[in-house]
């Protein structure tokens, strides 16, 4: 499917903290270059068509305080949309909501730095348990399937990348996935005992051990 080494190293994790209105937010950040034009990442990133072919099937209105809705997962309301740079929506799943922030810029030496902020109120005990891998590694396994979408023009089904995730291999991307929130986590700050042990637990959630 993707060769795991080369997408792990391609990604760049970072953890912080944001206040905003209601109290202080942590802050998980993702990022991927891609060998793409700005305007077909956005393309990408926000064509109701396109969404599923590497993410999720979407419904709803994809415009403006739009609400969107994708398939078995968060849906939310569109806050921002400053075509092809950037948009912002609420990410709301599970009863709680956060907020995503999605930024495209131009590469000086080509292709498209995708940026990805998910804010989220979480609290002390929570963080302490699974720590930024609680999303970062999902969002890791998204942006799997868009290096592969904008790479091969092609779909990447649902039940491809669930046999995937469920293979080998993608229990391996999985561990160095949670391998990079750990380490990103550490880098903000984060004790390296509680760090591994949150990295453990995240692992096992995505990946449970198998019989």
């Amino acid at each position: 499917m993707i060769e795991t080494t080369h997408q792990i190293n391609a990604v760049r994790r970072r953890v912080g903290t944001r206040v905003l209105d209601e109290g202080e937010a942590r802050v998980t950040v993702i990022s991927q270059t891609y060998d793409a034009p700005v305007e077909d990442v956005w393309d990408a990133c926000t064509n109701p068509e396109r969404i599923p072919r590497w993410f999720l099937p979407i419904s709803g209105d994809l415009r403006l305080k739009g609400r969107y809705q994708l398939e078995g997962n968060a849906g939310g309301v569109i806050e921002t949309c400053d075509p092809p740079r950037g948009f912002t929506a609420t990410w709301e799943f599970g009863g709680g909501m956060s907020w995503i922030e999605v930024s495209l810029d131009a590469e000086p030496g080509g292709g498209t730095r995708f940026t990805l902020e998910h804010i989220a109120q979480v609290g002390d005990d929570l963080w302490a348990q699974f720590g930024p891998g609680a999303v970062g590694v999902g969002w890791d396994l998204a942006l799997v399937g868009l290096a592969l979408h904008l790479s091969s023009g092609q779909a990447v089904s649902q039940e491809e990348g669930l046999a995937w995730t469920l293979s080998e291999e993608g229990r391996r991307f999985i561990a160095l996935s949670s391998q990079g929130w750990r380490e990103a986590s550490v880098a903000a700050g984060t004790d390296e005992a509680e760090a591994r042990e949150a990295e453990s637990r995240t692992t096992a959630f995505y990946a449970p051990p198998q019989d």
